[in-house]
């Protein structure tokens, strides 16, 4: 069944992004859009990172993940190393993460390469996080294909009794990645599709060097 959506349109209207207006180093005005899109949409997931790595299978994949920290030396984010998306980092660490946030029109779009951060970091991230969720992590060879629902319920009832009133400690294979960006552009919708689009490129002496593309 075919549907025609030539006639979706919609008028970016709610800012623009002015190279006299934004900081020397792109990670000031990415927490400053973070803030922005905070108040501006608090009900909506604003952390949700879509993540594109190159599979083992020679295919790029794009799946979304969560932002769980942000500062000068880049952004993390944790999944199960063994994973489909582990496997395609282990083989090759480059990666495009992007935002879309609608309330404000924006986009930020940032390569890099994903490296995984210290254990102890991961263990105390692990540890901040509900019971549930720590055994999710331990039920679920994430990636892997399962023989039905029932068999991952079983899998986590089981683990719940296992683990009622104990510590749960990290699994090994459960952790954190830090991107390092390389390049870090930032996108504000405009009327008739003339953008705003503002490119941070990391140079060799770790400044960044800020170009103007075209929409």
């Amino acid at each position: 069944m075919q549907r025609d959506l030539s006639d979706y349109r919609k008028t970016y209207e709610k800012g623009d992004l002015s190279e006299n207006s934004v900081s020397s180093d792109p990670m000031d005005l990415f927490r400053s859009w973070f803030q922005e899109i905070e108040a501006a949409a608090p009900e909506q997931e604003n952390n949700a990172m879509s993540v594109s790595s190159i599979g083992l299978d020679g295919f790029p994949k794009t799946r979304v993940v969560l932002l769980k920290k942000f500062d000068s030396e880049g952004f993390i984010f944790y999944t199960n190393y063994n994973s489909e998306k582990g496997q395609a980092l282990a083989n090759d660490n480059r990666l495009c993460a992007s935002f879309f946030w609608p309330a404000l029109e924006r986009q930020v779009i940032i390569k890099g390469r994903a490296v995984k951060i210290d254990e102890e970091v991961s263990d105390s991230y692990f540890s901040s996080r509900p019971k549930g969720s720590q055994l999710g992590a331990i039920a679920s060879n994430q990636s892997e294909v399962v023989s039905s629902r029932q068999e991952l319920d079983l899998k986590l009832q089981e683990l719940t009794l296992e683990f009622e009133n104990k510590t749960i400690k990290r699994p090994k294979n459960w952790g954190g990645y830090q991107i390092s960006a390389m390049s870090i552009e930032f996108w504000q919708g405009r009327p008739n599709r003339m953008h705003d689009r503002l490119r941070y490129s990391l140079q060799k002496d770790k400044s960044w060097k800020l170009e103007r593309l075209a929409p």
